[in-house]
């Protein structure tokens, strides 16, 4: 296959995603896939040292977004390889500072939970096209070597599973990958709670940054990403049960 064959047919799976197919419903082997491997991944160490890397890269384009949204310039976004990272952009401060602000830590529930939705609506291709070309579009602002390394690797890794994934198993990798997100979207939430409550690296924490540009307390802002990220996976739950019940 050559590159024109080769980008015909990637074209081709994208685009075959924009469509509606059966719901997921959950059997046993199902339920232990869209569950049961989650949990290994993120549960794991070793595993999880890998896959919190993607987290982060959600993250930070929850960041990125929500900055487009108020009008601001992204002007790039830095990944490392502890899981750390920074979407650097500019705009008017205010709102728009503190609502990109905010977007980070949030942003692996809800994308847990439109994924999870998509899986058991019938909408997975579709949500699995739009977050290829996503990963794709992202790839131009990485700023540094580990994040181009991670972003390559992500995206790359979408596009493989957009062309060779079969069409009845779609549904049931989005829905897991929902899920991996929805509890590392938790366990993120409880590491920025450790960092506060013992007061070590404090000054990284977009808790303690929002608080510095606003009259709310880290305190609150760690309060606020609970409610999201609770409210997500409490929302994924339900979905996920809903489908088990149809099954």
């Amino acid at each position: 296959m050559d590159l024109k064959q080769g980008a015909a047919t990637w074209w081709e799976a994208i685009t075959s995603g924009f469509g509606r197919q059966d719901g997921l419903e959950l059997d046993v082997l199902r339920l232990v896939l869209v569950v049961g491997i989650p949990l290994v991944v993120t549960l794991t160490p070793g595993v999880w040292r890998f896959f919190g890397m993607f987290v982060t890269f959600v993250h930070e384009l929850g960041h990125a977004f929500a900055a487009l949204m108020t009008g601001r310039v992204v002007k790039g976004i830095s990944l490392n390889f502890d899981h750390s990272g920074q979407m650097n952009s500019f705009g008017r401060v205010g709102f728009s500072a503190t609502w990109a602000g905010f977007w980070g830590y949030p942003a692996p529930g809800v994308l847990g939970l439109v994924l999870i939705t998509s899986a058991v609506f019938g909408w997975a291709p579709l949500a699995l096209s739009i977050g290829a070309l996503i990963l794709l579009v992202a790839l131009i602002f990485i700023r540094n070597v580990a994040g181009a390394v991670i972003a390559v690797f992500t995206a790359v890794a979408a596009q493989l599973v957009v062309v060779f994934m079969p069409l009845e198993w779609i549904s049931v990798f989005v829905a897991a990958l929902g899920t991996a997100l929805a509890i590392g979207a938790l366990k993120d939430l409880v590491k920025v709670i450790r960092v506060h409550t013992r007061r070590r690296g404090v000054q990284q924490s977009d808790a303690y940054i929002l608080s510095r540009g606003s009259s709310l307390p880290a305190g609150a802002w760690l309060t606020l990403f609970a409610l999201v990220i609770v409210a997500c996976a409490l929302g994924s739950g339900w979905i996920l049960y809903s489908a088990l019940a149809l099954g």
